[in-house]
């Protein structure tokens, strides 16, 4: 397989024609698209996990222990991402689908960037804060803006009913993730003839093996990512840095 960004300088036009000419384009979308956007990543050089228990924070049993250890913790990384803004990634991709060229946006993000960034089909496979709802009364929800304003000013969002904290509903661990969107990400990629994996190391499952669905069915992938995956030596094309490569396509978009 071609590992493109080891040979001389990189040929935007050539990553262009593979996109616009694939028949099912679909993206995979990990923590690095957002670092372009200020928002952490959990295994990087500067990630979560270099100095917080991020396995806690997101841990569903520990939550129902102790919710405040999420909120507390959470609200530096999460509360505050109505803040940022996307990055060019984001608006790529979004400019991407509006063309026509990419159907689906399968990401494990919870940032919801993508959304910003002009994605429509955002299939969120690790769940979202867009809602925040109770684990004990059915029916009770709570939207992001609503639980963001509680959360900056030092508070937990609350169930109206029971008392009880209300719950984002992001796949925490031990919880199964939501089975219609993985559903759809799976049918996306078994469908793409060509997957750009951006930003995910493929080291978190069950979303990490979406690319083998792709491999499996006869399509292709592309990785962008500036740690070294499973799947380097299987991809037909292979960068490290997202910003030069989607700055690229950037350009190879406004030409046209």
């Amino acid at each position: 397989m071609v590992n493109d960004d080891t040979v001389g300088a990189p040929d935007w036009g050539a990553l262009y024609r593979r996109i616009t000419e694939a028949r099912h384009l679909v993206a995979l979308t990990g923590a690095g698209v957002s670092t372009l956007s200020g928002i952490r990543d959990f295994r990087g050089k500067n990630g979560l996990y270099n100095d917080m228990d991020a396995n806690k924070i997101f841990d569903i049993n520990y939550f129902e222990q102790d919710p405040s250890f999420y909120y507390s913790r959470a609200g530096s990384f999460i509360y505050n991402i109505d803040e940022k803004k996307p990055s060019v990634v984001h608006t790529v991709l979004g400019d991407l689908e509006k063309r026509g060229f990419l159907k689906a946006v399968i990401t494990q993000n919870i940032d919801l960037l993508h959304q910003k960034g002009g994605s429509v089909n955002v299939i969120e496979v690790h769940g979202s804060p867009k809602l925040h709802y109770c684990l004990r009364c059915a029916g009770v929800r709570m939207d992001f803006e609503e639980a963001a304003k509680i959360v900056r000013a030092g508070g937990m969002p609350q169930c109206p009913r029971c008392g009880k904290i209300l719950k984002p509903a992001i796949t925490f661990f031990g919880e199964s993730l939501p089975v219609d969107a993985l559903r759809e990400a799976t049918s996306e990629s078994q469908k793409a003839d060509l997957m750009l994996v951006l930003g995910t190391s493929l080291t978190v499952y069950p979303a990490a093996s979406l690319p083998d669905y792709t491999l499996r069915c006869g399509g292709e992938v592309i990785i962008v990512n500036n740690m070294p995956t499973p799947l380097d030596r299987q991809a037909v094309m292979r960068f490290d840095e997202l910003e030069p490569v989607f700055e690229g396509l950037q350009a190879c978009l406004g030409d046209k």
